[in-house]
């Protein structure tokens, strides 16, 4: 577990980068892990092959995200240091990657839940909670899509977000909510 202390280590550094947008993408795949153990750990449930493929995708591509969404903050950190004209583009920019985080982490506890009802004995459990992590790392994403278009009030990409934290959040309630 030590690796676990040194990732405590860097996020709590006094660097600008990592910071919460990787954070939420980290934990959305971790949350996509637990789902993919889940299946991996039931044998009475028919599709669990799929549902951990589609886990372990999920996972990678959250992974990759939480890099993007790093180099977006950074980038639009150093527009922000140069006091360049055009902050309102980059920080719309900057907006892309916690939006597709949302999305991703909205999909692992849609897939949480369902494990949720379909897992093996104590891994409901696992799945239960990847559902509740995955809604906080969507819920956490979308206030930084909030936040990089405050100057775009109306902008279709904060109502996406919306909608997908409403779908995580039910997914979460459902998941938790299940019989363990």
């Amino acid at each position: 577990m030590a690796d676990a202390f040194e990732l405590a280590e860097l996020i709590s550094s006094d660097d600008a980068v990592p910071a919460s947008g990787w954070v939420a993408g980290v934990s959305a795949a971790f949350a996509a892990a637990l789902v993919a153990k889940a299946a991996a750990r039931s044998k009475g449930w028919s599709d669990s092959a799929g549902a951990r493929a589609q886990a372990v995708d999920l996972r990678d591509r959250l992974l990759a995200l939480a890099a993007r969404d790093a180099q977006a903050y950074e980038t639009a950190l150093d527009a922000l240091e140069r006091r360049e004209h055009d902050l309102g583009g980059a920080l719309a920019t900057a907006a892309d990657a916690p939006l597709a985080l949302t999305e991703a982490a909205a999909d692992v506890a849609l897939l949480a839940a369902d494990a949720t009802e379909r897992a093996d004995g104590a891994s409901r459990a696992d799945a239960a909670a990847a559902a509740a992590l995955a809604a906080g790392a969507a819920r956490a994403a979308a206030k930084l899509v909030a936040i990089n278009l405050s100057t775009q009030p109306g902008d279709a990409r904060i109502a996406a977000a919306g909608r997908a934290v409403e779908a995580a959040e039910d997914a979460a309630r459902q998941a938790l909510a299940a019989e363990i």
